[in-house]
């Protein structure tokens, strides 16, 4: 069988060394571009967070604003456990950081990308540079017709692995063959916010904090929070953008966010430990004396956001202030005007609508023997190695069918 990948990406050479070692079949990759695999060598800063140790197939479909239901029986098939497995047989050992996302233990991307070159190599799949396809023609025996860079060449089956597109007439080709494109719009994509004391403290990060969208309830995300020179980034405000992403993209990004610098007690329970501190340190200034294990420096700012001076005793706060150091330190209100890509990190929601895919085979129910993997689907998912897992798992179910 004579098998054509479009896309030299995580999911097409994941598809391609899956096709090629099912059977005798003769597999090409046909990239665009003068490399491959490019998301995987920046990702996670070069180390490639390859997943995450969230393996449970139901669990593991909970990290994806698009896609839920689709991938939670594709996970049954093929999920992380099965993707650690797959490298560790191949010599590479993948191991979990606290916070759950997975890397090889070189910590190094090359690692990754001459893992899966060496496979691809050793099954003799055969790859294709700097080659654009740009038109697909299904035949009345089944077969279907590439034209690549202005000749045609015909094949038995077509994995789309070309991922995630920012432009809807990318989709085209596509589009003409009789399937639905849902509209791309980016997804994880950090906030940009015009306020120049908190600017000023690029480079801060907080651990655990809570990030709200004002007005939608459902946007209320946790965990570390990365103050920049253009406004806030990290793993909560990352995720806030990928559940939020067609609602931000339907403001066109002007919004309102809550900040909760302290998430580790409720408003009461915050209320009743100030009023504690005050007690404690009463005759102590508050600026040198922060109970709450904030950075100094952003204490400093949220001490002069609230006009407090630094000079200031404990127990001389007044009821008023103590209400709005509360208020501050739960939900510090910030005007969103617009995002920023993150790094590498940058995914985009749209594609191919699943309705029209089998999650058994990831073969189209419009075009018989073409296939899709990864992010050319209406699926991505928040930040920690969840959209690369995405990957595998629709490159592995496609190659095998």
């Amino acid at each position: 069988m004579k098998i054509a990948i479009i896309g030299g990406g995580a999911a097409g050479y994941f598809a391609a060394v899956t096709a090629a070692k099912e059977a005798s079949n003769e597999v090409h990759i046909f990239e665009k571009t003068s490399k491959v695999l490019g998301k995987v060598k920046i990702s996670g800063g070069g180390r490639c967070n390859v997943t995450n140790v969230v393996f449970n197939p139901v669990k593991l479909s909970k990290s994806y604003p698009r896609g839920e239901r689709f991938l939670k029986k594709a996970f049954g098939k093929f999920n992380g456990e099965h993707t650690v497995e797959w490298f560790k047989d191949r010599g590479v050992n993948i191991v979990a950081e606290d916070d759950g996302r997975m890397f090889p233990d070189t910590n190094d991307s090359q690692t990754i990308i001459d893992c899966l070159t060496d496979e691809a190599d050793r099954l003799g799949v055969q790859l294709h540079l700097s080659n654009t396809v740009s038109k697909l023609t299904p035949n009345e025996n089944g077969t279907i017709q590439l034209t690549i860079n202005d000749s045609n060449q015909v094949f038995d089956k077509v994995i789309v692995t070309i991922g995630g597109q920012p432009k809807l007439e990318s989709f085209n080709w596509i589009k003409n063959l009789g399937h639905t494109i849902e509209d791309p719009v980016p997804s994880l994509f950090t906030f940009k916010i015009n306020h120049k004391p908190l600017t000023k403290l690029m480079g801060l990060s907080v651990s655990d904090a809570r990030v709200r969208i004002v007005g939608e309830k459902k946007l209320n995300e946790t965990g570390p929070l990365l103050i920049t020179h253009w406004g806030l980034s990290g793993p909560a405000i990352l995720r806030t953008s990928a559940w939020g992403a067609r609602m931000l993209y339907n403001r066109n990004y002007q919004f309102e966010i809550l900040v909760s610098w302290y998430n580790k007690l409720s408003d009461q329970e915050l209320r009743e430990y100030v009023n504690e501190q005050k007690v404690v340190l009463k005759k102590k200034q508050i600026k040198n004396n922060n109970p709450f294990e904030l950075p100094q420096r952003l204490w400093d700012y949220i001490l002069q956001r609230l006009e407090i001076p630094e000079t200031k005793l404990w127990l001389d706060l007044s009821k008023k202030e103590l209400n709005k150091l509360v208020e501050v330190l739960l939900a510090d209100k910030y005007q969103v005007n617009g995002t920023t890509k993150f790094k590498e990190e940058f995914v985009t929601c749209g594609g191919v609508n699943l309705t029209e895919v089998d999650v058994k085979t990831m073969e189209s129910k419009v075009v018989s023997n073409l296939h899709f993997a990864g992010e050319v689907l209406d699926i991505d998912g928040i930040t920690g190695g969840f959209n690369f897992q995405a990957a595998w798992t629709t490159g592995y179910l496609s190659g095998k069918s």
